[in-house]
């Protein structure tokens, strides 16, 4: 049986945002293709590179396991793999070099070579696993190990015949989760991602995935791995995940990572009975959809399972930008599902999108109020980033000569050409967190005079940061008119 080193190529020193923000996640792509290869019979072995600083750190690995298949396996949970950083892409090139050169055979899957497949075995890879990998690469590893040949008809690859690059047959997505293994967490050295958590948030936070794939439209989004089709696990298979993660990790919330969140008509429910009769009670955060919350049972639901917060896709206050983006939602959704969690005593929290084609200050402004108007408990801002597969790629795409990639999740460049330079953007980035900031100080403030004797330490320390925040709100607003009226 030939021995298999799984890795994947997220370095989380490589993207200095998320290094200073210390939530690490493990690769649960990377575990679950090893609970398949190992339920298979085969002799695994993985090299975590999470906290690695340099894509050489692989050596140690490749000589002690001295394997004869190296798999490069990437999170398609993860959204920041699925925005194909160019630091990790670089680091994927250097662990196949140092691979190769070890006399391994190379095995690649993740959205950004599914994308690029033809660049990737340019560097070396023998194969790229094209979609949802895991029965792919077990198909394809039971190939070599036979010897039989014949690897052209295996679904869902890419790789080069007699120097020529060929795509095999598509390869269809799992449609019952539930017959995958449990993720091979008995792999993962969890002690420096729960220290992480612990030093700098106080507690530990795990991932767990219930789905796979979206079956929404939105034109910006890119779905290389699981597509447009939603399969989900069944509620007693995530339960059984979870006491499996508290027996043994200790976990004190779960990151849902799903792309949508209970979708499965009473998935919720019936997820909220079973931890019920477990007697498990764990908080977690989800992503979701503002339609999707619009139901009060489905609040509750959520609120009677655990949830803590709720991530909304809200992207823009802009009703006309949410149509040019095929998002299918309202505005007055966003305010509505706000309004239902707060009401059951959850979080919500809005991802924000600036920069979409065709969007101008008074799109912008329209944003801002809601942001303004709703105060979540939190805010993540991007701007629009083009991604091979989408309608909105191919409408920039001539655009991207240049640059079509960040190198790491901060860079926030704006890589084609809009209503205002990408240094607009950059400021409006910094402005709006400066006012939401300041406006979640206001209403600390509000709080600490309505209810004195209630008032403890933070909500004062909060209300006291408006002395930073509203005057660096100011400075932030000058820059960007400066940038907009160099545009004009």
């Amino acid at each position: 049986m030939p021995k298999i080193l799984l890795t994947h190529s997220y370095f989380l020193h490589f993207d200095p945002k998320q290094w200073k923000q210390q939530q690490p996640y493990p690769p649960l792509g990377t575990i679950y293709a090893a609970a398949v290869l190992r339920e298979a019979g085969y002799d695994v072995a993985l090299s975590d590179t999470m906290f690695s600083t340099s894509a050489d750190e692989i050596k140690p690995a490749l000589d002690e396991h001295k394997p004869d298949i190296v798999v490069i396996y990437d999170d398609g949970f993860n959204y920041l793999t699925k925005m194909c950083l160019t630091n990790m892409r670089e680091a994927a090139f250097r662990m196949t070099q140092l691979a190769k050169e070890a006399g391994c055979k190379v095995i690649i899957s993740s959205s950004d070579s599914t994308d690029h497949y033809e660049e990737y075995l340019a560097k070396g890879a023998d194969f790229i696993i094209m979609g949802e990998g895991e029965i792919t690469l077990l198909q394809l590893v039971n190939n070599l190990r036979r010897n039989e040949g014949d690897i052209e008809t295996i679904a869902g690859l890419a790789l080069k015949i007699n120097g020529e690059v060929i795509k095999t047959g598509k390869r269809d997505v799992l449609r019952d989760l539930d017959t995958l293994p449990m993720p091979a967490w008995n792999l993962i050295n969890i002690a420096p991602y729960k220290d992480a958590w612990l030093k700098n948030w106080g507690y530990f936070s795990i991932n767990v995935a219930t789905t796979r794939g979206c079956p929404f439209k939105c034109n910006w989004c890119a779905k290389p791995i699981y597509g447009n089709r939603y399969n989900t696990r069944s509620p007693e298979k995530v339960v059984e995940e979870i006491e499996y993660l508290k027996k043994h990790f200790q976990p004190d919330h779960i990151w849902f990572c799903d792309d949508i969140f209970g979708l499965k008509p009473g998935w919720v429910n019936h997820f909220a009975d079973v931890m019920e009769a477990k007697g498990l009670k764990i908080k977690f955060k989800i992503q979701c959809r503002a339609d999707l919350l619009l139901q009060e049972e489905f609040v509750l639901a959520l609120a009677r399972a655990g949830c803590e917060s709720v991530w909304m896709g809200a992207e823009s206050g802009s009703q006309k930008i949410l149509d040019a983006m095929d998002k299918g939602t309202k505005v007055e959704q966003i305010y509505e599902a706000t309004r239902l969690l707060k009401k059951h005593n959850i979080k919500p929290a809005f991802f924000l999108q600036f920069g979409y084609p065709g969007e101008n200050l008074d799109d912008i402004s329209k944003t801002i109020k809601m942001v303004l108007d709703l105060v979540p408990a939190d805010i993540g801002v991007s701007v629009s980033y083009p991604l091979p597969g989408t309608k909105f790629y191919e409408n920039v795409k001539e655009e991207l000569k240049e640059k079509a990639n960040w190198t790491d999740s901060d860079e926030l460049v704006l890589m084609f050409r809009n209503t205002y330079p990408a240094a607009f953007y950059k400021e409006l980035h910094r402005f709006i967190h400066k006012v939401y900031r300041n406006k979640q100080a206001n209403e600390s403030l509000k709080h600490i005079i309505a209810e004195p004797f209630s008032t403890n330490t933070a909500e004062l320390k909060k209300a006291l940061s408006m002395l930073y925040y509203k005057p660096a709100s100011v400075v932030y607003k000058m820059r960007m008119k400066k940038h907009e009226k160099q545009n004009a």
